[in-house]
């Protein structure tokens, strides 16, 4: 397969190290704010403007003041040393605090995603075929593209039901599709991306058609289960979720007897490969 570099915001700055470290548990990355600075700016000694840009924020009460983090990341000198990092969206906002003619057209590129993003607020189709030009792009046909557009509709159809049974939070969600996960493959959904060697990648668009099948029961039974028995809170929401999950481990363990191999797969769709970074060492 052919080697295609890795898209991250280390794209943007094109010729220049950036260096980042993967946090496994807060699932994001994290990047040398000294490193971005350098790349931005025409300063001789990026240290000492990021040292005054930075009292400059903490002064104005900047929110992006609390944002950094100090992780041990190598140096030159192949030595782990503490440096501040900001994750995604941190250097994004960093970007739009320096004052450089270098940093203009990540400015530009900042304003014209915005731009796109509120477009797609009056026209969704927009998303929609950007969605679709993108996973064309990534080799999936269009009867796969069909089939994932349909999963994200049943996917907001369990959300609902959810929302129904007074589950409102974002990491509410979270548990409850664990519980899922967990009850047919024994695996978290965090913990099914790390075997399958991805990240921030949707899991669902790595999995092969078994495993995209019974992810589709699991949530499906857990929707038409919670809709007879109508669960109400966290807990009873995730025995049903428990027993839709499981519903789909009953039909993986009937399958993988008679195929005599395991469905749960460690393939992923990525046509890079990940290489472990140093361990996050924080303050």
């Amino acid at each position: 397969m052919k080697e295609e570099k890795l898209k991250t915001i280390t794209n943007l700055f094109e010729g220049s190290e950036i260096r980042s470290i993967w946090d496994s548990e807060k699932e994001n990355y994290y990047f040398s704010v000294v490193d971005v600075i350098s790349a931005l700016t025409n300063s001789t000694v990026p240290k000492r403007y990021w040292a005054d840009l930075k009292n400059k924020l903490q002064e104005e009460g900047s929110q992006l003041y609390d944002f950094i983090v100090r992780l041990k990341m190598k140096a030159q000198d192949g030595k782990l040393r503490e440096t501040d990092t900001l994750d995604t969206k941190g250097i994004l906002r960093l970007i739009e605090s320096v004052s450089s003619p270098k940093a203009e057209p990540f400015k530009l590129w900042l304003a014209n995603l915005g731009s796109e993003r509120i477009d797609e607020v009056f026209d969704p189709e927009i998303a929609m075929r950007r969605a679709i030009e993108y996973y064309r792009n990534r080799g999936y046909d269009d009867g796969w593209i069909e089939r994932r557009i349909k999963a994200i509709i049943n996917r907001n159809k369990l959300t609902d039901v959810w929302k129904e049974g007074g589950i409102t939070e974002g990491y509410e969600y979270a548990v409850l599709t664990n519980e899922i996960y967990k009850a047919w493959s024994g695996m978290t959904a965090s913990e099914y991306k790390k075997f399958k060697g991805i990240r921030k990648e949707s899991l669902r668009d790595n999995m092969t058609d078994l495993e995209v099948a019974l992810t589709d029961l699991g949530e499906l039974a857990t929707r038409e289960l919670a809709k007879e028995y109508k669960p109400y809170g966290m807990d009873a929401n995730k025995r049903i979720a428990n027993i839709g999950g499981s519903i789909a481990d009953n039909t993986r363990k009937d399958l993988e007897n008679k195929l005599g191999k395991s469905i749960v797969s460690e393939n992923n769709a990525l046509n890079y490969q990940y290489k472990e970074d140093n361990l996050i060492e924080s303050k």
